[in-house]
């Protein structure tokens, strides 16, 4: 049986890499059954950038290099290309709630157009949209 593809969040690359993190744990045996299961981990160059961004305030360079040498290359990268921001920017300005980003919107429109069902994250959004989260 083929693994599931497995949408990844901001959120949870930076619990899982961030060990004063609350949901460090969580995240880790989560990231690690994926791994394990060989499931294919999917998120696009927005959420790179955001990540990368967090990262080096948050925890520093040296997890920044981490995450671009160890992670990064281990992912299917989805490129937000101008018609994916455009159909975002539209959702984003139809949504003008403070709780969704220009981010999340580009995450449900990659998502939608892949078809992926699965999101690894912590936030709720996902499961407000129909999406299967997990942990």
């Amino acid at each position: 049986m083929k693994a599931p593809n497995v949408f990844v969040d901001t959120g949870a690359f930076l619990a899982a890499l961030d060990r004063s993190d609350a949901r460090h744990m969580a995240a880790k045996v989560q990231w690690e059954e994926m791994t394990g299961r060989g499931d294919m981990l999917v998120c696009h160059n927005y959420i790179l950038i955001k990540t990368s961004a967090v990262i080096s305030r948050r925890v520093g360079m040296d997890a920044v290099r981490i995450f671009e040498q160890d992670v990064v290359s281990t992912l299917r990268t989805i490129w937000v290309t101008r018609e994916i921001h455009e159909a975002a920017a539209g959702a984003h300005l139809v949504a003008a709630g403070p709780d969704l980003s220009l981010v999340d919107c580009a995450n449900f429109e990659v998502m939608r157009r892949t078809g992926d069902r699965m999101v690894f994250a912590f936030d709720c959004h996902f499961q407000d949209y129909g999406y299967e989260r997990v942990p």
